[in-house]
């Protein structure tokens, strides 16, 4: 039994099979494609036409290797939507979230809506690139999309839309937008009302593991494939990702990591409360009714930006080498706080590093070596001051931490979280968002009975390598001079 997932990040998007043979899964990229976003004027946009055209190349190839699926799912990164117009056509590309039109407009509106009446309403995490203070931007420049528009569908959505004709929200990627309602269960009109935004813009949501739709006849008769059944699987990728996560005992901690990392546990219901307002963390959807409760951090963004940056240069950049470089480098020397505003926009980021650490008092770093080195081991020492936040937050304790994801082929990460944790590591699996868009696939088609058995089945057929602590005393030393140069708070 077959199924196919697209799993669209925001770099590069993939068409990836899923295969069962007794119980053990497998997967198969069958087409993969860049996700460039495109300047066209004073802004920021995703080429959503490109991303749809690519994806039906995903589905052609799918036919072409002799796979009939049961069904397709779609995952991708939050907050991004577009807007349809009253005959049903999309009006513009969508904005980035990384568009500097949100510049501003988060601390405009908490100073009309207090953010604890916004916490306390949707549990979700102050980000200033979050849906709600998009669609302000879009209200305060009085943009024709609020005179034209009829229908706001998120990425994943929006992409269902253009090949089954059918309009849903699914629920994981509708509780990011900051303007859903845990406890209600629904959209929050009230405030979607004090944004100034269309009511009628939101409709129904639908939990992971629902039909929504089949492949229109249009596309069909174009790519010469029969039709096939679209299950809304958790669209959020991080949803999808942690769907996936292999721990099958008691509470844990995961980091799922790529350009972004979002740390956190499983809970089953949202805790929202003074403490978790206070440290900024999100109660985000999740697959069978649980929440995600985690916190957002920077993630391999400022270390992938520096390469760009290297390369355009016309430096000659080989990841294994920066990484050896890096490793040979003076431990504990730099330090930055990845989740600082000023590494938030693309490039310059050796020269805003360098500057992060003058302005803290440090000798900013100047080799390539010293500037991964830093990047690297600053977020290794975030991922602890968040694992440590989490646990308080949550009252829980936990034995170590699972990272899924792209990001896990950073061993040096791996290793030296594990080191600044002073806890096991539990490394995999890598493609863990198509491999949880899969498995809600199989969820609903009976494959598996529940997410626990699903999980089974993942740590059964994924390898997982373990990176247990080095030299802890060290870094729990070298932890402390973090949080001074920092200015956080130590969590101990």
């Amino acid at each position: 039994m077959s199924v196919l997932a697209f799993d669209l990040g925001a770099s590069s998007g993939r068409a990836v099979l899923g295969l069962l043979h007794d119980s053990r899964m497998e997967i198969r990229e069958v087409h993969r494609f860049s996700n460039n976003p495109v300047f066209a004027g004073e802004h920021m946009h995703w080429d959503i036409l490109r991303i749809l055209h690519e994806m039906k190349q995903g589905l052609l190839r799918t036919k072409q290797a002799g796979e009939r699926v049961s069904s397709v799912g779609i995952d991708s990164w939050a907050v991004d939507f577009g807007i349809l117009g009253k005959d049903g056509e999309l009006l513009g590309n969508p904005y980035h979230y990384r568009d500097t039109q949100t510049n501003g407009v988060m601390e405009e509106v908490l100073n009309k809506i207090p953010a604890e009446r916004i916490f306390q309403k949707t549990g979700i995490q102050f980000l200033p690139f979050n849906t709600i203070y998009q669609l302000a931007a879009l209200k305060k420049r009085d943009s024709y999309l609020l005179r034209e528009g009829a229908h706001l569908l998120m990425i994943p959505d929006l992409l269902r839309y253009f090949l089954t004709g059918e309009k849903q929200h699914e629920f994981t990627n509708a509780t990011t937008t900051q303007l859903f309602n845990p406890v209600m269960n629904d959209w929050d009109r009230e405030l979607i009302k004090q944004i100034g935004i269309p009511e009628e813009w939101f409709g129904p949501i639908v939990s992971p593991g629902t039909e929504v739709g089949m492949l229109r006849s249009e596309v069909t008769k174009e790519l010469g494939i029969r039709p096939v059944p679209f299950i809304a699987v958790a669209e959020h990728d991080t949803g999808s990702a942690i769907a996936a996560v292999p721990a099958t005992d008691g509470p844990f901690a995961y980091l799922s990591c790529g350009t972004w990392s979002l740390m956190g546990t499983e809970v089953d219901a949202p805790i929202i409360n003074e403490q978790t307002l206070a440290s900024n963390f999100t109660n985000e959807g999740g697959v069978g009714h649980t929440y995600r409760l985690l916190k957002n951090i920077m993630g391999l963004w400022i270390f992938q930006e520096t390469i760009r940056e290297w390369e355009r240069e016309g430096h000659d950049v080989n990841y294994d080498k920066l990484l050896h470089l890096a490793e040979q480098a003076v431990p504990f020397q730099h330090f930055i706080d990845p989740d600082h505003s000023m590494f938030l926009p693309a490039g310059n980021m050796t020269t805003r590093i360098q500057e992060y650490c003058v302005k803290t008092n440090q000798r900013p770093p100047q080799t390539q070596g010293e500037i991964i080195r830093c990047i690297l081991e600053s977020l290794a020492m975030k991922y602890r001051y968040v694992y440590e936040l989490t646990e308080q937050v949550s009252e829980q304790s936990f034995s170590g931490l699972h990272m899924v994801g792209g990001g896990i082929h950073n061993h040096l990460l791996c290793k030296w979280t594990a080191s600044a944790l002073g806890k096991p590591v539990y490394a995999g699996p890598v493609e863990a968002s198509a491999i949880g868009n899969i498995i809600v696939q199989w969820i609903n088609e009976g494959v598996f009975s529940s997410l626990t058995e699903a999980r089974k089945a993942v740590k059964e057929s994924f390898p997982v390598l373990t990176y247990e602590p080095e030299n802890a005393e060290a870094w729990k030393e070298a932890y402390f001079e973090y949080v001074k140069y920092t200015n956080l708070a130590a969590y101990v």
